[in-house]
């Protein structure tokens, strides 16, 4: 059974997390979707009320590979918690050419620490390219409509129609 690792703050999760998890969960027979607790970045909500959020958003968005992907939460290195899972895959998705350096980076590093680990990228869909958990929360604050940008359940939490 090949097992990945999908981390992120998902803080919110986007229409780019969610297509990523489904293409990845079409990839390898597990996907651990896994969110992280990082005390030194500023977050919405705490990880345990993140990870809630992505298992309602994969069983109402992504029905169909709901039963490949777990979540859960974690502390420390992400190569530590693949190892711990018998992960062989670290997944990260990209969404353009500015993404790629810093992921690059973090990839060979991690392959440095576990070299039977490896990183695989996945291209965010080009409809959701533009998407970040930091944009959505920019114009969430500012009263602005992301219903289009996250999964129906992301946006009742904010309090927005779903499309």
């Amino acid at each position: 059974m090949t097992t990945a690792v999908y981390p992120g703050s998902f803080d919110p999760v986007t229409l780019g997390h969610l297509d990523v998890m489904q293409r990845a969960a079409g990839a390898f027979d597990r996907l651990v979707v896994a969110v992280l607790v990082n005390p030194r970045k500023s977050v919405t909500a705490d990880a345990q009320d993140r990870a809630a959020e992505i298992r309602a958003v994969v069983a109402e968005s992504a029905p169909d590979v709901a039963g490949r992907i777990e979540v859960m939460t974690f502390e420390g290195l992400t190569v530590d918690l693949a190892t711990r899972l018998d992960a062989g895959f670290i997944v990260r998705g990209l969404r353009a050419v500015s993404d790629f350096e810093s992921e690059m980076q973090m990839a060979h590093t991690n392959r440095k620490l576990r070299p039977a680990v490896d990183t695989v990228f996945f291209m965010t869909a080009l409809e959701h390219a533009y998407l970040s958990s930091s944009l959505i929360r920019e114009i969430a604050s500012f009263g602005g409509d992301v219903s289009g940008m996250v999964p129906p359940a992301v946006a009742r939490r904010l309090g927005l129609p779903s499309v």
